[in-house]
């Protein structure tokens, strides 16, 4: 999730598919299955014991966009202007509020709302909706009890709207970040384990816990009735797919798999909850809890210096603190020394490897089936990028520098499971930034950018906060339309549906959004003719936008 300072400041083996039909919308699953991980050794090389990762890797089943396109556009219902002959350049989809399933999982909030909105979403021209899929409502009642009546009513609605679907697994809390407007904890089974051992939260150097996401130190510990963290996201990812087999690679196109706060792969390094944390501060390292320090002290010992395993760095500072403000970070600070080097590299293959084990997870469970794909959600953490040690980078899990790139082995691990990276901040352009914080998202998109074509993945993008604005509209075309075909993004995600997308001039701009970014030589044409077709838009979906709009309200 990418911040800035005017908006809200703050920023296996494989199972086989069952034969479609109808399901009951709960049960218990089997024993728990294997998880699949990969492991990775720490080892000296030379004299100079400097750090050495040896990670176990597969080939690559790369992500390409021409893959992904035709997967957004299989069997399709032709729209009502009848224009979907034309080519896609980047499918459009506009993520669900977040409490568009009831908290005990058994229907739609609003469904009136929805049936409105789902009609205007498609006679605008978007492709499909994004939706999370909530761990903590789906298996709420207990461990393998499975609940996905309202997200099956929702898949059946998208598809008789003719749209398709992205769905999340939402493995992480609903609470303390921005844009969170609902609250939606863990399953309430799985926080219990973590009351009872605390060491399963990830914890900072004071020892505050955190409970929105269960710490990757223990995705190896047997924690959660017999099952692994691993395992548990393992079968709830089957039961997703064997409940809603039905749309698999017709309606739902896209499984974005949550690793962390805010479904991204990082730690909950800047925690918005109580205050603890404040845009632009560079937060906090996360790696306090006892099986986090274990693997530390383990790696510590394996380059010959025990005393860097007792720890993270003691004077990197508190979470609202800037670069400057603290020696670790600093222009000439430890960040680059001996120990910063193994620190980090520590820290940050320690988020790869999780990456890798739930992508290996997520393999077995969804590889073979047409026309779904994978992706992985990667924070736009664009503040004091223009610094040298890039320090809430850092304390992220990301461990980019000035000297060394930290996107690059992302890319790779997720292109050894062909997933696409997802990357937010698209809208952002630097001078809107607080300067004095060195943001730079546009030079941090282009950066991720190159690491996903280096990789061979395809790179997808979202909105950080909600944007209206032309302005935000032609720096996400820029960014993510108007390249050459092999460098446009696979899809982008809109933020978010709600009353605000349904105002009048609000609507008719999204609609000539969505024709400049999907269709074929609109962008080549002036902005009135786009502006009269977008104001046709608005006048034919008027009776769906005020519907919508009203009952969003209530």
């Amino acid at each position: 999730m990418a911040l800035n300072l005017t908006h809200q400041t703050g920023a296996a083996a494989m199972t086989s598919t069952p034969p479609l039909g109808s399901r009951p919308a709960v049960f218990a699953t089997p024993a728990p299955s294997a998880a699949t991980s990969t492991g990775t050794g720490m080892a000296r090389s030379g004299s100079s014991n400097s750090l050495r990762l040896q990670a176990q890797t597969v080939e690559p089943a790369q992500a390409q966009a021409t893959d992904f396109h035709q997967a957004m556009t299989h069997d399709r219902e032709p729209d009502l202007a009848g224009q979907e002959a034309r080519k896609v350049g980047v499918p459009v989809f506009v993520m669900m509020p977040l409490d568009t399933v009831r908290k005990d999982g058994s229907a739609l909030n609003r469904r009136k709302a929805m049936q409105a909105s789902l009609a205007a979403l498609k006679s605008a021209g978007a492709a499909g909706i994004m939706v999370d899929v909530w761990w903590g409502i789906a298996e709420s009642e207990g461990p393998g009890q499975y609940n996905f009546a309202g997200y099956i009513e929702l898949m059946e609605m998208a598809k008789k709207a003719g749209l398709k679907v992205q769905a999340v697994m939402s493995f992480h809390q609903c609470g303390g970040n921005v844009g969170d407007s609902v609250n939606i904890p863990l399953p309430k089974w799985a926080l219990e384990e973590m009351e009872k051992d605390q060491d399963l939260a990830y914890t900072d150097r004071s020892g505050r816990r955190n409970f929105e996401y269960i710490s990757l130190g223990a995705d190896s510990v047997r924690a959660f009735k017999g099952r692994t963290p691993i395992q548990c996201y393992a079968d709830f990812m089957r039961a997703f797919r064997d409940h809603l087999a039905p749309y698999m690679g017709n309606t739902i196109c896209e499984i974005q798999v949550g690793m962390g706060p805010a479904g991204e792969l990082r730690f909950p390094s800047y925690p918005e909850s109580n205050g603890t944390w404040a845009f632009p501060g560079i937060g906090e390292f996360q790696c306090y809890d006892r099986y986090m320090l274990s693997s530390l002290k383990a790696a510590a010992e394996a380059v010959g210096k025990p005393e860097w395993g007792n720890g993270g760095p003691g004077d990197s500072g508190s979470y609202n603190q800037w670069p400057e403000d603290t020696n670790f970070f600093r222009r000439e600070g430890g960040w680059d020394s001996e120990y910063g080097q193994f620190f980090m590299s520590w820290y940050s293959q320690m988020l790869i490897e999780h990456g890798e084990r739930i992508l290996a997870a997520s393999s077995a469970v969804y590889t073979g089936m047409p026309g779904v794909k994978v992706s992985v959600k990667v924070a736009g953490i664009h503040w004091h990028y223009g610094t040298r040690s890039h320090a809430p980078e850092l304390t992220a899990g990301y461990y980019n520098t000035r000297n060394h790139d930290g996107y690059k082995p992302i890319a790779r691990m997720l292109a050894r499971h062909g997933a696409v990276l997802n990357f937010t901040c698209v809208e952002m352009r630097n001078h809107e930034q607080p300067q004095e914080a060195q943001c730079l998202p546009e030079a941090l998109m282009q950066q991720v950018a190159n690491a996903a074509k280096e990789a061979g993945i395809g790179l997808a993008g979202e909105n950080a906060l909600p944007r209206y604005d032309e302005t935000a509209h032609d720096q996400v075309i820029s960014t993510a339309a108007e390249k050459a075909e092999e460098e446009r993004m696979v899809a982008f995600t809109y933020l978010r549906m709600g009353p605000d997308l349904f105002q009048p001039d609000n609507w008719r701009r999204f609609a000539g959004f969505v024709k400049r970014m999907t269709e074929t030589g609109v962008r080549d044409v002036c902005r009135e003719q786009v502006e009269r077709e977008a104001q046709g838009v608005a006048h034919a979906t008027q009776h769906h936008i005020h519907e919508a709009a009203a009952a969003l309200v209530n």
